[in-house]
């Protein structure tokens, strides 16, 4: 609350993974402000926001943060700004866009950078922020004396009061013990009765007596609502147009874990246990898609990216959840007769000695320059349109050859004409022929093939994958081979094993490396790679069939 206003501040995902949460946000609010930090400028994500902003009619507000780093630059990211708006269509009245400049960290705000204490200004609190607020965001369209219209755009779970829908109440009063309809678009699914309503102060949840229009409420009670639907007056029920999000883009097998470890680690284990744990959570994120396959224990998951689906991975992993997943894909569609599949925007911001090596690699990829712009200070920005695909594996190369310093960002763009196939991955990988615990012996003779993923004592078993071959073909090895004793005292000269740090996985760094005949082996304590055919035998028979 400030003065006598009740602020409603909702925060955005800004990844496009997140499409669908930042659609259902922007029909809650009135206004936007804008965030760009002063030495970055607008980000790829920053332009996903932005164009579902301006499309939908809200006028933003730009606040320049961090304008007291060493190197910002607001001018340049002001006009960087301008042309992102005009690029993505803004009306004139949009592209009149009041600018703050900030400091989060040190918590002031001013209209003018003179009055920065960087500048020797007496900026001390974030004052000109809100009164802009007040000033430029028009209030909630709604009439309270209205019958009730009540959207929701999130959903949350409470064991004690059951499903809760969060929206705004677009007209009308609502308040608990209130009858209600719950419409699907025109049409009527269900009536019910509000058990709580609960309003936001702060980050805390409060109870309150009455909400109206305008409010963003949390409601309880109704276990037929879901994304979309509107809360209604009973008497008179008029319902909202459904929100539209948009369509998946990548998609993955989860499957049921068939290793020779399968089930010694999580708790959740069965194809019935993961496929009530996807519909779960198609409850919530309304982006998700999930298919049925012809093989009962394999599930086809769809989501907007990478993150989005490895978040849904993590969060299954901690929840004790085992499985394992094939190589993400992309979602092909059919446009005008012509097979198309998605693109991204690529930014890349790196220094200029690694520009060379990583240009090469993304054109490998089949990414088409776009803009390069060089800051003089010895970075370059580049700027890609690139098939996702061409993407799938390029984070822990891209961090590799920049040695940590390059920063990426990629956000969806459109579907265009599938590009010839890409080239696959590097190198091949050392494939265990054992089952057993690894030997630091047999590790140690194995380090001049290639880096590895596994320790001494490590789980193994026969087809999994223990590292990364220094050629481009796979080698089939023996990680729990023992060193050959012998009754002959020994000189005391033997060489002592020291053994290179193995490559640590994460699930992420695990599914962008795998190829098509691979999996990853998820399991609350472990991330493992593993060949889908366990057997050597079964892999040639498979290789054969497939050419």
């Amino acid at each position: 609350t400030y003065g006598d206003t009740h602020i409603n501040i909702v925060d955005t995902p800004g990844h496009a993974d997140f499409g669908g949460e930042v659609e259902r946000v922007l029909g809650m609010v009135d206004g936007v402000v804008l965030l760009v930090d002063a030495v970055e400028g607008p980000m790829p994500q920053t332009r996903f926001v932005t164009k579902k902003a301006l499309a939908l009619g809200l006028r933003p507000i730009v606040v320049i943060n961090k304008v007291d780093r060493p190197g910002s630059r607001p001018d340049w990211v002001v006009d960087q700004t301008f042309d992102l708006f005009d690029k993505l269509g803004a009306t004139d009245e949009q592209l009149d866009f009041p600018i703050i400049y900030a400091s989060g960290l040190n918590g002031w705000a001013c209209l003018d950078l003179k009055d920065a204490p960087s500048q020797g200004g007496s900026a001390s609190d974030m004052v000109p922020l809100f009164d802009t607020v007040l000033k430029h965001v028009p209030t909630p369209p709604g009439s309270a004396d209205a019958p009730l219209q009540l959207q929701i755009a999130a959903l949350d779970y409470s064991t004690y009061t059951g499903r809760l829908g969060v929206g705004r109440v677009l007209n009308g009063r609502i308040k608990p013990g209130m009858n209600v309809a719950v419409m699907n678009h025109e049409e009527q699914v269900a009536t019910g009765r509000i058990n709580q309503v609960l309003g936001f102060k702060g980050l805390d949840r409060i109870e309150v007596s009455e909400a109206e229009a305008g409010d963003i409420i949390i409601i309880s009670g109704l276990d037929d609502i879901g994304i979309g639907v509107t809360i209604c007056d009973k008497e008179n029920p008029v319902g909202l147009p459904m929100l539209s999000v948009d369509e998946p883009t990548l998609t993955m097998d989860f499957m049921v874990n068939s290793s020779p470890l399968a089930g010694t680690e999580g708790k959740f284990v069965t194809s019935r246990q993961i496929r009530d744990r996807l519909t779960k959570e198609l409850l919530t994120n309304v982006a998700l898609r999930v298919e049925d396959t012809g093989d009962a224990d394999v599930f086809r998951v769809s989501g907007r990216g990478e993150l989005h689906l490895t978040i849904l991975l993590e969060n299954m992993r901690r929840e004790g959840f085992e499985l394992a997943v094939a190589k993400p894909r992309v979602v092909y569609k059919d446009i005008d007769g012509e097979k198309c599949e998605p693109y991204e925007n690529l930014t890349i911001d790196l220094e200029d000695e690694h520009q060379g090596g990583i240009m090469e690699e993304i054109g490998r990829r089949r990414g088409e320059l776009t803009n390069m712009e060089s800051d003089g200070n010895g970075r370059t920005r580049l700027e890609y349109h690139i098939p996702a695909r061409g993407l799938i594996g390029f984070q822990s190369d891209f961090l590799t050859m920049t040695r940590g310093t390059g920063l990426m960002s990629h956000v969806f763009d459109d579907y265009a004409p599938v590009k010839p196939d890409l080239p696959g991955r590097h190198n091949g990988v050392l494939v265990s022929q054992e089952n057993g615990e690894a030997v630091a012996y047999a590790l140690w003779n194995l380090e001049d093939r290639g880096r590895m993923f596994v320790s001494p004592g490590d789980k193994l078993y026969e087809g999994m994958i223990i590292g990364i071959h220094s050629r481009d073909n796979d080698l089939v090895v023996n990680p729990i081979k023992g060193k050959k004793l012998t009754n002959v005292r020994a000189s005391g000269t033997d060489e002592a094993v020291r053994l290179t740090p193995p490559i640590k996985l994460t699930l992420e760094s695990a599914v962008e490396f795998i190829d098509d005949d691979e999996l990853v082996e998820i399991t609350p304590k472990s991330i493992r790679i593993r060949k889908r055919h366990l057997q050597e035998h079964e892999r040639k028979k498979a290789a054969r069939e497939a050419a």
